[in-house]
């Protein structure tokens, strides 16, 4: 306990000393600017600043990308309030009563109601970071190989079975995404698969160039082939929540603070599944529930909190077991691996300061929200007058720069403006990013364990099913993959109302 406090304490004198703090300001101010913006999604304002932050120190860099992270999940519900246009997929969910209420003259209010729910979601997700993440990696520690294996299929099918959709679409686009990472030379004999002679192809595809071509290349090509969006700008009340507003949904916050932290460690699941759970389960408890959808604070405070609890609790699995809970977590530990951090079973062994310095730069940035939260609101009505249309070349030109920075190679362009082609088909035919995204960066650890493991058994495939964790991981995984086939799902929901009758 005193180590860990003592950690936390050397974590916020790091922040407030040498003038990391400003780096705070301007980093969250870009985030919230990015998530406002219908179409500029956290996932990718995460991939860009990844490309700017290479010559940073490891704990600035990562500092700047957290805030980024934070600001976009929360700006969402800024164009989601005052527009009715949620300005990340995270955000939906706050439209459904942000916007009546500032039809209704209250969308300062709505917007003070939101920013407290966030801020008071990040909370509580970074102290669940402090509390269970050792727990957690201490429990890591007794995975091997074959339980790492399983790990990483285990993400890839819960996020294709969970992401929302066609599940079958969730699995075609995982084991894309896995495809991708095997291009390239294997790691025990350095043999290049799917290189075809290729010298390029037979060093792999860089990771943040893929992730930057699926989602900013492919965000741009979509805004190309859509139609121009109207802005629209509103005039807003009193910014400031009500005490009694917060007070009053007490037990709403600390439910979908649980359930976003929750959502947030399972692989692939995302903030948006956080905040439309969150959203469900107040709706359920609510003794208002008839006013849900109509201007409901508590619906309000619940989507946010849900959300924003979801940001620190998808870190949890990162520096766990080096599996990202969400997308923008997919990117941000694809920052770490450039920076020179190996997330993992070994990180709260070798570096467990690590952990609490990401928990203090989570409080920081969270406080740093706030700030903004009440003090922007007015100037971002303008931001939002921007249209979309024009945005767009300036995503362009920097996704270009940010893949050439990496290694200076072309090559690296070329693979982004493919990976944005791939993003764009794969959009407009409905498939879910999450599984992709999960695929490409869990695609090496996946290739690496099952290797190791079969070289460590001689070929031996049993200790993948025989061992006690990986056996319990193996049916995990198939439970998973089983509930996603509706014939079985609504078999086993029949049995269950069938017994709940008996009883």
């Amino acid at each position: 306990m005193n180590d860990a406090l003592g950690h936390l304490a050397t974590g916020f004198g790091q922040i407030l000393s040498g003038g990391i703090i400003l780096h705070a300001f301007w980093a969250m101010l870009v985030g919230i600017v990015i998530g406002a913006l219908p179409g500029l999604t956290a996932t990718m304002g995460v991939a860009l600043l990844t490309t700017l932050t290479f010559s940073m120190d490891h704990n600035v860099a990562i500092f700047v990308l957290i805030c980024v992270y934070i600001g976009a999940i929360y700006g969402g519900s800024r164009s989601a309030i005052l527009l009715n246009i949620p300005g990340t997929p995270a955000s939906a969910a706050s439209t459904l009563d942000g916007y009546p209420l500032a039809r209704q003259g209250l969308a300062g209010r709505a917007m003070g109601i939101s920013t407290t729910g966030s801020w008071l979601g990040t909370l509580f997700g970074a102290l669940c970071l402090a509390m269970f993440a050792p727990i957690f990696g201490e429990f890591a520690l007794k995975f091997g190989s074959y339980e790492m294996f399983w790990v990483a299929l285990f993400g890839i099918v819960i996020a294709g079975s969970l992401s929302g959709g066609d599940p079958l679409k969730g699995y075609i686009a995982g084991f894309i995404g896995l495809f991708i990472a095997t291009i390239g030379q294997e790691s025990n004999h350095s043999y290049a698969r799917f290189a075809f002679g290729n010298a390029d192809l037979a060093g792999g595809l860089g990771l943040l160039p893929v992730l930057v071509g699926v989602f900013g290349v492919a965000e741009v090509l979509q805004s190309m082939r859509g139609p121009a969006a109207k802005a629209v700008i509103s005039k807003v009340d009193s910014i400031f929540p009500r005490p009694r507003d917060v007070l009053k949904y007490w037990r709403t916050i600390l439910r979908s603070g649980g359930i976003g932290t929750f959502i947030g460690a399972m692989p692939g699941l995302g903030e948006d599944i956080a905040a439309w759970t969150s959203y469900a389960a107040a709706k359920r408890g609510s003794a208002e529930a008839d006013k849900f959808g109509k201007g409901s604070i508590e619906g309000l405070m619940a989507a946010e909190t849900g959300e924003s609890a979801c940001v620190p609790g998808a870190i949890i699995p990162v520096l766990t077991l080096a599996v990202p809970g969400s997308a923008p977590a997919a990117v941000l530990m694809a920052a770490m691996m450039i920076h020179g951090i190996n997330p993992g079973p070994m990180l709260a062994i070798t570096t467990p300061e690590f952990i609490y310095s990401i928990v203090a730069m989570l409080i920081v940035a969270d406080m740093v929200k706030l700030f903004y939260g009440y003090v922007l609101v007015r100037p971002l009505l303008y931001v939002l007058l921007i249209p979309r249309e024009r945005l767009m070349p300036i995503v362009l030109v920097l996704c270009v720069v940010g893949a050439f920075a990496i290694t200076q190679r072309l090559f690296d362009i070329y693979v982004m403006l493919g990976a944005g082609l791939l993003g764009f088909v794969l959009r407009e035919l409905r498939f879910p990013m999450a599984p992709l995204v999960l695929g490409i960066v869990l695609g090496d650890l996946l290739d690496k364990n099952l290797l190791r493991g079969l070289v460590l058994s001689g070929g031996d495939v049993t200790p993948f099913f025989t061992r006690p964790i990986s056996a319990v991981l193996c049916v995990l995984t198939v439970a998973a993959a089983a509930w996603s086939v509706p014939a079985i799902a609504d078999r086993l929901r029949g049995l269950g109302r069938r017994e709940a009758r008996l009883s």
